[in-house]
């Protein structure tokens, strides 16, 4: 039985870590003078006038 509270309370431990981790995947990205963000390709991309 202290075995199976053992790994239960490893597993939910884990679970709980992953979520957090998750979270972090979502940066502010900053781009350099004369580019800005784009969402479609997720790069930098340069801004031309017309």
């Amino acid at each position: 039985m202290i075995r199976t509270l053992i790994c239960a309370f490893a597993l939910s431990c884990s679970a709980s870590v992953a979520l957090a981790c998750s979270a972090h995947s979502k940066q502010t990205q900053s781009c350099a003078e004369g580019t800005y963000w784009d969402s479609e390709t997720q790069t930098c991309a340069k801004i031309t006038n017309s």
